[in-house]
């Protein structure tokens, strides 16, 4: 099983001081020669991220937020990781995907091969008007998408490629600069049936969504496997098989309440004015997966889950060095073997 984690963006981050204090302070000059809290934030926790076993970092955007550019934030920082991935969040619509393949695979070549893509359809139509993309309704969303990776993938594998569709037009395209190996491996998450033949025919990882009536871990196992056994159908029908990933709250603590109570006294010191039950919320449905509590306890849970064919746990988690230290010892290294046999062949790119 692999494990990756957040950048603690604002945007993507719970029980942090320092990212509320970077955030309030985003849209003010900086002393002079002084550089970004946020970007010292995340390159401190990031490296630690990467000494600690971890293997992806999900490198999240927001334009219309305070937090750094996704593209620039990964360039600047995981050029540098030994170990983890950068999984960069791109918005097809909002960039050209020739500019997006060069950008992919300029950073896949810094970053000696351990590149992929995050792509998000977009839901957030006062951003994409602000910064020059097309609001279309969910069925042209994914066609536009699904065009989107196919150049992509194109201009990856081949000296020259054409398109021609409903979105983009391509005449003859060419990258001088290639991928470091094997092309970047495309991620997604959605969770309708239109979205979901979209990801079985055009991506090689989903992000399964938890189920909306999960009340228990075993509710979200259920859910999940229920969730693969649907995938798997939809991609068959194309000649295809995927991976499967999760982004479940992880806590280790002594008990389950301890873990829970722990993360939750956090971001209340991190916001003081927040209300408990609105915590909780915010928390939900990532903490129903099971994942906080005694590490036996999570990694027995853990070992369910790559039962399934689960093969990648997105934490979310309280940002600390200390915490990252703490799971990267307590539950990632030991978990790293976890896997179905038969899911060993879901390397190799469709």
């Amino acid at each position: 099983m692999l494990f990756g984690l957040y950048a603690p963006i604002p945007m993507a981050t719970v029980g942090s001081p320092e990212a509320v204090s970077a955030a309030r302070e985003a849209n003010l000059p900086l002393a002079p020669g002084a550089r970004d809290k946020q970007f010292n934030f995340c390159e401190h926790l990031l490296m630690e991220a990467d000494r600690s076993g971890f293997e992806l970092c999900l490198f999240a955007e927001r334009h219309l937020g305070c937090d750094l550019a996704a593209w620039t934030l990964a360039s600047a920082i995981a050029s540098r990781f030994e170990n983890m991935r950068a999984l960069v969040a791109v918005h097809p619509g909002l960039v050209d995907p020739v500019m997006i393949a060069k950008l992919s695979v300029s950073l896949d070549r810094m970053c000696r091969g351990r590149m992929a893509l995050n792509i998000v359809n977009g839901w957030f139509d006062e951003e994409f008007r602000m910064f020059g993309g097309t609001v279309l309704d969910e069925d042209a969303r994914y066609k536009r998408s699904g065009e989107f990776i196919d150049i992509l993938k194109g201009l990856w594998t081949q000296e020259e490629f054409s398109l021609v569709g409903e979105h983009f037009h391509l005449d003859r395209g060419r990258l001088l600069l290639k991928p470091a190996g094997v092309p970047p491996e495309i991620f997604s998450v959605s969770a309708g049936d239109k979205g979901r033949d979209f990801i079985a025919q055009y991506c090689d990882w989903w992000f399964i969504n938890y189920p909306k009536e999960a009340q228990s871990a075993d509710d979200v196992l259920r859910g999940v496997e229920d969730c693969i056994t649907d995938m798997e159908t939809r991609a068959s029908r194309f000649g295809r098989k995927l991976r499967y990933a999760m982004n479940p709250f992880v806590a280790v603590g002594r008990t389950e309440d301890e873990a829970v109570d722990t993360a939750i006294r956090r971001i209340q010191d991190s916001e003081p004015d927040a209300d408990p039950r609105k915590i909780k919320l915010r928390m939900m449905p990532a903490t129903k997966a099971g994942l906080m509590g005694p590490a036996a306890d999570v990694r027995r849970q853990l070992q369910r889950f790559g039962d399934l064919g689960l093969e990648l746990i997105l934490c979310k988690m309280i940002p600390t060095a200390e915490n990252i230290r703490k799971i990267g010892e307590e539950i990632v290294m030991p978990c790293r073997g976890i896997t179905r046999p038969e899911k060993l062949a879901l390397c190799d790119h469709a």
